[in-house]
């Protein structure tokens, strides 16, 4: 995991190239002028879910993300936020509507805790996540719960000091690559493995892991994230949307 991330401004023209993989970051903390900008830009089935969400604590994320989404995709195609169509597929994975906006472009994001992470490829399926660190939850009875046998057995030999850590490199590789394959929990999650001690490469063992490409990277010091996508000799790049926003 390379804790050296650079992120930079976000560029004029954002093109994507055959083996460009772009990870944006966003604060999903916004004024009140900007939320009621943002909430402008859903379209009315996406409003329609914020509206149901009881607390601002959930709403407000919810509308910065799916709205800074909108202006991120947006800018790849080249059209007016308000103007992209996704669909969902059946296990939530969203995808770009066709015909109207045919597009090789794929895409996939994450939150956690006023926290946003977003990628980008073309022709190439991928999924992302990005997770907190949180003594509280990374509880042994989870991994238990969740992990395979190689996951608990290398997470039970690392000293107390990593355990926070590798525990959510593990979660957040693990979910990266279920979104990429669009089959949510219809994948075990005991039945694929990856590495999760810190400051080693990440890997993935499943029956088609030579499909899949796996890094794990800090967006900021208090959390860890993954993105898992169709294997390729990818060329990252990580953005900042502040300046979008």
């Amino acid at each position: 995991m390379d804790p050296t991330i650079t992120w930079s401004p976000a560029p004029r023209v954002l093109t994507l190239a055959p083996t460009s993989l772009h990870v944006w970051r966003a604060s999903l903390e916004a004024s009140p002028a900007s939320l009621s900008r943002f909430s402008a830009i859903l379209s009315e089935k996406e409003a329609a879910r914020a509206k149901r969400f009881v607390f601002d604590r959930d709403r407000h994320p919810y509308t910065v993300a799916q709205a800074t989404l909108r202006l991120l995709l947006g800018r790849y195609l080249q059209i007016p936020p308000g103007s992209v169509r996704t669909q969902s597929g059946p296990q939530g994975k969203p995808f770009l509507a066709k015909p109207s906006h045919a597009s090789e472009l794929q895409f996939n994001l994450s939150h956690s805790h006023g926290m946003a992470l977003f990628a980008f490829a073309l022709r190439r399926e991928l999924g992302i996540d990005i997770e907190k660190l949180r003594p509280n939850f990374a509880s042994r009875d989870i991994a238990e719960r969740y992990f395979s046998r190689q996951e608990i057995a290398e997470l039970n030999a690392l000293p107390p000091s990593s355990y926070t850590e590798a525990f959510f490199l593990c979660w957040t590789r693990k979910e990266a690559y279920i979104k990429a394959r669009g089959q949510g929990l219809h994948i075990p999650l005991d039945s694929f493995t990856v590495t999760l001690t810190p400051d080693r490469p990440a890997a993935l063992t499943s029956s088609d892991s030579e499909c899949w490409s796996v890094y794990s990277f800090r967006p900021s010091q208090e959390f860890v994230a993954a993105v898992v996508a169709e294997r390729c000799e990818w060329e990252l790049s990580f953005y900042d949307a502040s300046d979008l926003l």
